[in-house]
């Protein structure tokens, strides 16, 4: 299907992506999923090929690619493994808050280490008592003098265990009503006092994906980590999460195609009844539905990436891409490892870690109840 953003440029892009995870990922992802990390290694070999944050602007370090470059990547990653999402993470979520709202000094301190893998990033929002309800959020940062004391805890962070400096959402104004405008942003680095890691989480897939608990506990961090202006936290949280999540739909679909791919090879080789899987009509029905809805949903998503690109705003059409796509990767992987009987209980066949990694799908980067209620509330209801 052609693609009507996507230059000859991105499509080379995709051809040297593609050959170096060939190389680089798809012979490790076994043990990575195992060390429930990737390696700094990786990030390393994948900078020294452009493919960490290569949105950076040129003087700090990176090419200035379009949105484009982002898709590619995604896409490519996540046929490979959603276990090796946390780069993406830090492409194209963590870094573009630096990018829009870091000051100059900010600017140089992070981005030029961001890009090269020497520095690791995450964003922490999500609490042990608070997920999608951001303005919920408990962890306080407490301003004295030129510095910001901070406490609270997160949880379910990616690059959390790996990461060298983490964006923080937390109170700066705990009395704040509405209790948005009390929230900022704060960066805290490794090595501070008083920041640990919890241990790595043990999930039910993406296991490779290394998430943890991350524990602040009286973290002096100086005010010139503070990100923006104060109290404007929220707001920059809103700003960023339509990206955010069109990132979802972007690896919802891309797992889809993948799994529906992986299937279809499977159904044309294996037999029962004397005569190929795929020779059956339900299979043949099946096969074609799933290639319909995946078809669907990559046109959506297509539209709503050129949109973006453009500038425009596409929140309510973007939360109905996540919610969409997300369930329609969970319902495809289901009828996939079904097609492969026993086979797909296995660990050891593909379908059953796509299985278990696009689970999580629907819950991250806000619960699909949550894309609803917005898509809901913007119809007046």
């Amino acid at each position: 299907m052609k693609r009507p953003f996507m230059t000859e440029e991105h499509e080379q892009l995709r051809k040297s992506v593609q050959k170096f995870l060939q190389k680089e990922a798809v012979p490790y992802i076994d043990d990575w999923e195992k060390e429930k990390q990737v390696p700094r290694s990786f990030w390393k070999k994948a900078a020294a090929q452009g493919l960490i944050a290569p949105s950076v602007e040129e003087k700090y370090g990176g090419i200035g690619a379009d949105f484009g470059y982002a898709v590619v990547i995604s896409e490519e990653f996540e046929k490979v493994a959603s276990g090796i999402g946390g780069i993406g993470l830090h492409n194209d979520i963590v870094i573009p808050y630096i990018q829009s709202f870091g000051s100059d000094e900010q600017k140089e301190r992070w981005l030029t280490k961001a890009v090269t893998g020497d520095m690791i990033s995450a964003i922490a929002m999500t609490e042990p008592g608070t997920g999608s309800d951001l303005a919920a959020v408990q962890t306080t940062a407490i301003k004295k003098g030129d510095r910001y004391i901070i406490n609270g805890e997160k949880t379910f962070i990616t690059n959390g265990f790996s990461a060298d400096f983490v964006i923080v959402v937390c109170k700066t104004d705990p009395p704040a009503s509405p209790a948005h405008k009390g929230i900022s942003l704060l960066v805290v680095e490794e090595g501070m006092p008083g920041f640990t890691r919890g241990k790595k989480l043990n999930k039910v897939g993406q296991h490779a994906n290394d998430t943890s608990e991350l524990i602040f506990e009286d973290v002096s961090v100086p005010a010139e980590n503070l990100l923006g202006e104060e109290g404007k936290g929220f707001y920059y949280l809103m700003e960023k999460l339509q990206q955010e999540r069109l990132m979802c739909s972007i690896q919802s679909v891309a797992s889809v195609q993948k799994m529906i791919d992986i299937t279809l090879a499977y159904v044309k080789e294996r037999q029962a009844f004397g005569k190929r899987i795929g020779d059956f009509q339900n299979t043949q029905f099946n096969m074609a539905e799933m290639q319909t809805k995946a078809t669907i949903g990559q046109t959506f998503v297509d539209r709503l990436i050129i949109e973006h690109m453009q500038g425009k705003n596409v929140v309510d059409e973007v939360s109905m891409a996540k919610w969409w796509t997300s369930d329609l990767a969970q319902e495809v992987a289901i009828q996939c490892m079904q097609f492969h009987g026993g086979y797909g209980y296995m660990e050891e066949y593909e379908i059953a870690r796509r299985y278990r990694d696009v689970a999580v799908h629907s819950i991250y980067a806000g619960t699909n109840e949550i894309m609803k209620v917005i898509i809901a509330k913007n119809m007046g209801l």
